[in-house]
C-alpha cells in the first residue's frame, strides 16, 4: 500500500511517515501543494494524505484539483480546522475521510487500512459502462452489441485503469506499477502490446496515444457507474 502524504510541518511529516512505515505502509513525503500535485501526477498511490492548512495551494483548492482531473484516489484530511462547517465542507470537495490533530495514531492507521478496504471492494463489485460498452472487472469482460469479450487478466487491469481516469493521460509508468507491480521490470513495450490487443478485441474503445507519455480514454459523455456516476476527468488533447 502506497501513500502519499502532503503536510507542511517538517516534523510531525517525519513522525507521520515512521508510523506508517512501522505500520506496512510505502511513503512519499510532499511538504507543500504544489510537489504533492506534481508526485500524484507522476507516481501511483493507493491513498492521499492531505493537510488542509499548506502554504501556497492550500488542501482544500489541492483536493479539487485532484478531483478536478479525475484521481479517485482515496483522501483523508489531517486538519486542526475542526468546526461541523470545516468538516462538511471537507466532505462535500471531495475528501473520503477527515481526521482532526491530535489525533490517536492507532486511530489514523485504522482509518486508513478501512479506506483501503473500500477501495479494494469498490474495485472488485463495480461494473462499468461506457458508452454501449459494459464491463465486467471482476469477470474480465466486455459486453459490446450483446456480444461477450473475454479478456486477460492484464487487458482488464489495464482497461479498468483507463476507464477509472476516463479523459486524464496514464502514463506508462503508471501503468506498470499498477498492472505488473512497483518493483516489475516489465518494459513500455509490453503495454504496447496489450494496448493493440484491447483496440482490436473492442470496436467501441477508443484508446488515445500521447507520444512520449502513455494513454488516455477519450470522454464519453454517458459514463456511469452501476453503482453512481464516476467523476468525470478533464480533457486531454492528443
Amino acid at each position: 500500500m502506497k501513500i502519499l502524504l502532503i503536510e507542511d510541518e517538517l516534523k510531525l511529516a517525519d513522525a507521520l511517515a515512521y508510523l506508517l512505515k512501522h505500520n506496512g505502509f510505502v511513503v512519499d513525503v510532499a511538504n507543500d501543494g504544489e510537489i504533492g500535485i506534481e508526485m500524484a501526477c507522476t507516481n501511483v498511490y493507493d491513498i492521499i494524505i492531505l493537510d488542509r492548512m499548506l502554504p501556497g495551494l492550500d488542501g482544500l483548492s489541492l483536493l479539487k484539483e485532484f478531483r478536478k482531473l479525475g484521481f479517485n484516489t482515496p483522501i483523508i484530511f489531517l486538519t486542526a480546522k475542526d468546526t461541523p462547517n470545516d468538516r462538511a465542507e471537507g466532505l462535500n470537495a471531495g475528501a473520503d475521510d477527515y481526521l482532526v490533530k491530535p489525533f490517536s495514531n492507532v486511530e489514523l492507521v485504522a482509518r486508513l487500512q478501512a479506506l483501503a478496504r473500500r477501495r479494494n471492494t469498490e474495485i472488485v463489485n463495480n461494473v462499468l459502462t461506457i458508452g454501449e460498452m459494459v464491463f465486467d472487472p471482476q469477470r474480465a469482460q466486455v459486453t459490446q452489441n450483446g456480444m461477450v469479450i473475454q479478456l486477460t487478466l492484464k487487458e482488464a487491469q489495464i482497461l479498468e485503469l483507463l476507464i477509472r481516469n476516463q479523459g486524464q493521460v496514464v502514463t506508462k509508468q503508471r501503468i506498470i506499477e499498477k498492472v505488473w507491480g512497483y518493483n516489475s521490470y516489465a518494459e513500455e513495450s509490453t503495454i504496447n502490446i496489450y494496448i493493440h490487443y484491447l483496440r482490436k478485441k473492442i470496436d467501441l474503445l477508443n484508446i488515445k496515444t500521447v507520444r512520449g507519455m502513455g494513454y488516455y480514454l477519450q470522454k464519453c459523455s454517458n459514463m456511469a457507474m452501476a453503482k453512481g456516476v464516476l467523476a468525470s476527468a478533464h480533457s486531454a488533447t492528443s
